[in-house]
């Protein structure tokens, strides 16, 4: 490892193959990753994650980081070394550590003569389509330009995301997989992978290379969230992986202290986790709908609607629709559910709650007739729908 004041004209690489496997690589650091026992920033670690990504960078890949650690990185210079978790304080934390995160980072990549860019984003950002929007065109912009984002939760302004809401960043990194359409997400804890059972208590667990599917089963083997100052823990990141896979994107869940481990997993070595996506590459707008930032009511449909979106991949119609809850508006995401109660799709209405309620079950010509005014046959169309 090279000492901190260092230069290096040539970062390190595990192959000598110039084309990474993955070219669009979202890597996510956790706070267990970032800090050491003091829960002060552990340096070493910081800077070898930035050689890795600057090998990346140098082979041609469009890497961005997702990073923990402001909270951490303002107890030290605060002298806190307890379990101070209400929102206020925590706040102070996250001000006064994320200018010392980022000036770290800074004279890291600053070795490798790559600029980097901030970006602080809360919930809110991403919620309605405009914001969606506004961040995805910023991000591929820095990317086209070869620079290297660096994304953190705004904890300093959003007390939503103070609290355990993106979990340590699990889902904010997710979120930033979907929004650029990433090749690969690599979310590095402190932990080998998911096992088969909390390897803390039985030696005898197994670590599960892939997990096709998230499934309840997989979800039991998660165990409780960890740490007062992580917000993170196995549950949250499998929420990530479900939101990345269902957007077909790849996750892999892996020890970020393992030597070159990012290098190694972009190489195509088996290491941690891999979640396998469970749907092809879905176009943007469908992207943001999966996300569940922005869901607001159900649309429960019969049998033949169900049938009719599954199979004929057709539009959701009037007479299809048995019951309607929650309260939205026109142009909402809204949940689709079948009789069952099971949510099998999501979709952007042409009508609000309301009006859904006076013409479910009628027929889609008599519309303007009932609500007075008319915004298409389709409650919502199937190019704004996507299959969960």
């Amino acid at each position: 490892m090279a000492s901190h004041n260092a230069r290096r004209t040539v970062p390190p690489t595990v192959t000598r193959n110039n084309t990474p496997s993955y070219r669009r690589i979202v890597v996510k650091a956790g706070t267990r990753v970032l800090t050491d026992d003091s829960h002060s920033l552990h340096v070493p670690t910081m800077e070898g994650i930035v050689e890795q990504i600057a090998s990346l960078y140098r082979r041609g890949a469009e890497p961005m980081l997702v990073t923990s650690g402001a909270i951490a990185a303002g107890m030290k210079p605060l002298g806190a070394t307890e379990d101070r978790s209400h929102v206020p304080f925590r706040q102070v934390l996250a001000a006064v550590g994320q200018s010392r995160l980022m000036q770290t980072y800074g004279s890291l990549f600053d070795r490798w003569d790559i600029p980097i860019a901030q970006a602080l984003l809360t919930k809110r950002d991403l919620e309605d389509r405009q914001g969606y929007l506004n961040v995805r065109n910023t991000l591929l912009s820095l990317l086209r330009h070869r620079v290297v984002p660096i994304i953190n939760e705004n904890d300093v302004v959003s007390v939503d995301e103070i609290g355990p809401v993106f979990g340590d960043n699990d889902i904010l990194s997710a979120l930033a997989a979907n929004l650029v359409d990433a090749d690969l997400l690599a979310i590095l804890t402190d932990t080998d992978g998911l096992f088969t059972a909390d390897p803390r208590f039985y030696p005898e667990a197994e670590l599960l290379p892939t997990v096709e599917r998230i499934d309840p089963h997989i979800e039991s083997l998660a165990g409780k969230r960890h740490g007062p100052w992580s917000r993170g823990g196995m549950p949250s990141k499998l929420e990530a992986a479900k939101v990345a896979t269902r957007s077909g994107v790849p996750v892999v869940v892996c020890n970020g202290r393992l030597p070159n481990v990012v290098l190694r997993l972009v190489d195509g070595e088996s290491l941690g986790t891999m979640f396998s996506p469970t749907v092809s590459r879905l176009e943007s707008r469908k992207r943001w709908m999966l996300s569940g930032l922005s869901l607001h009511g159900d649309i429960v449909i019969d049998h033949g609607a169900e049938q009719a979106l599954r199979k004929r991949h057709g539009s959701l119609l009037p007479p299809g629709v048995h019951d309607v809850s929650g309260e939205f508006q026109r142009g909402d995401v809204v949940y689709i559910t079948n009789l069952q109660q099971e949510r099998f799709a999501c979709g952007l209405v042409n009508y609000s709650s309301h009006q859904v309620a006076k013409i479910k079950g009628r027929r889609s010509d008599s519309i303007q007739e009932i609500i007075g005014c008319h915004f298409g046959q389709e409650i919502v169309h199937r190019n704004n729908l996507a299959l969960i």
